[in-house]
């Protein structure tokens, strides 16, 4: 939002000697925020400012009128993302003509409307804190969390908030400078004694330290002084790759089985829909639009991936089988106008909270119907959406499919991500390549004359 500048003469309280201070006036975000000059003036003299002819006195106060006002111009059109407390850090603590005045550690707060906080209160408890210091992890968690929430991106604002609230059970609301490489190891120690996995512990961290960035881009501290992370500091931990694919006589069971009631029938399709649809993420099914369907095919852009690839998209073309018809002639909307949704799901009368609360409220519903069907069927595995996405990709690969076509495939971006999915072969195909290593015993060998 932009940011605006003027001197003004401010009149709450008069001087002693009749005059007013004369101050900077700096609005952003609907906030405004005075830095006094060292000028101050009558209210008659600062009218007099504007008149062609006035004493030397008052020229003296008008060019420092006007050097202000231009060079705070200019000092914000080189500020990529305004805060007042950088304003006051980095131009008017520096400025011969502003009052310099002690820079407290300047709590970090919001105009209640810059985000309609009404739809996220009861998600977002962060969003009522008052008086968070500038220089602490909450007050730039605060930060990142309304940014996406006015871009809408609920799930990841969901994912920093959860990292805050556990760090904040851990130790509080700590400053940026307290966060050391001991804290972390201690923190993650921590969060092992209370059985979280070093996946989980991973994605906290890993939110942690885009906060540790998006401060040091906004300069409220320097990455060589007290920048926890990386290279001969505190290494993030990564989980160990759990290999979900399924095999064909798992994938044959399911296939031909009859759950017990229509609405298990109902998640068994949706599933097998993501399986045949190449792995197809339950919020992408959520929001196919009957525009997405050109002949024989479906064509969109994943939606986890729209905004980094919105410069070089990558659009995923799904060819629809005939038991993806089948389902689709099954569960589909009726209405086939090209905005319509192909499954009564979304709806786009709804709040974007309301909004992003569809797609869990519906995964959970496969995932539900898939254990119930699995528990049915004698099967001991966790049968999720996730498990149909890797098992389409790990089922290509044993065809004899390139890695780089499942990428497309699944509209991956990076071929490691796409690697992760690739299941091990099976333990039946293992035996054989040993056996390979071993032909030559059976040749029969001649001896030599």
């Amino acid at each position: 939002m932009h940011t605006t500048t003027s001197v003004i003469l401010d009149t709450r309280r008069m001087k002693k000697d009749g005059t007013y201070p004369l101050k900077l006036q700096v609005t952003h975000q609907r906030k405004t925020k005075h830095f006094p000059s060292i000028f101050n003036l009558s209210e008659v003299d600062y009218q007099k400012l504007t008149a062609p002819r006035i004493s030397a006195k008052l020229q003296r106060v008008r060019d420092g009128v006007r050097r202000i006002q231009r060079e705070a111009e200019d000092f914000l059109e080189g500020v990529e993302a305004f805060s007042f407390y950088l304003f006051q850090r980095d131009f008017v603590q520096h400025h011969d003509l502003l009052k310099s005045r002690k820079l407290a550690e300047e709590a970090e707060d919001f105009e209640e409307d810059d985000v309609d906080v009404r739809l996220y209160n009861r998600r977002f408890p962060l969003l009522k804190e008052k008086n968070l210091p500038a220089q602490s992890i909450g007050a730039v968690y605060l930060r990142c969390i309304k940014n996406l929430l006015r871009e809408e991106r609920i799930g990841t604002a969901l994912a920093y908030k959860d990292s805050y609230n556990s760090i904040l059970q851990f130790r509080g609301n700590l400053l940026f400078a307290e966060v050391t490489v001991s804290v972390l190891h201690q923190y993650e120690q921590w969060m092992l004694k209370k059985g979280r996995s070093r996946t989980t512990i991973g994605i906290k961290l890993r939110n942690l330290r885009a906060v540790f960035n998006e401060a040091i881009a906004q300069g409220l501290l320097k990455k060589e002084k007290c920048y926890p992370f990386g290279r001969r500091k505190y290494q993030i931990p990564t989980g160990k790759k759990v290999k979900k694919a399924l095999d064909q006589e798992v994938i044959g069971r399911l296939y031909y089985s009859e759950p017990s009631s229509p609405l298990l029938q109902k998640a068994k399709d949706f599933w097998l829909f993501c399986y045949f649809g190449n792995g197809m993420n339950p919020k992408d099914v959520v929001y196919l639009k009957w525009k997405n369907m050109q002949g024989e095919y479906f064509v969109f852009t994943r939606a986890k991936t729209e905004r980094s690839t919105r410069t070089d998209p990558r659009p995923i073309t799904v060819y629809i089988t005939e038991d993806m018809q089948n389902i689709i002639e099954r569960h589909g909307t009726k209405d086939k106008h090209p905005e319509s949704y192909v499954f009564p799901i979304m709806r786009d009368d709804l709040n974007p909270l309301k909004q992003y609360e569809r797609v869990p409220v519906f995964t959970r519903f496969i995932n539900d119907g898939m254990k119930a069907i699995c528990e049915e069927l004698g099967i001991d595995k966790n049968i999720t959406t996730i498990v149909s996405r890797h098992t389409f990709s790990t089922q290509l690969k044993r065809s004899g499919v390139s890695t780089e076509f499942i990428q497309e495939a699944l509209g991956h971006t990076d071929k490691r991500t796409t690697e992760n999915y690739l299941d091990s072969f099976e333990n039946e195909v293992k035996k054989q390549y040993a056996q390979n290593l071993v032909a030559f015993k059976k040749m029969v060998v001649q001896p030599r004359e």
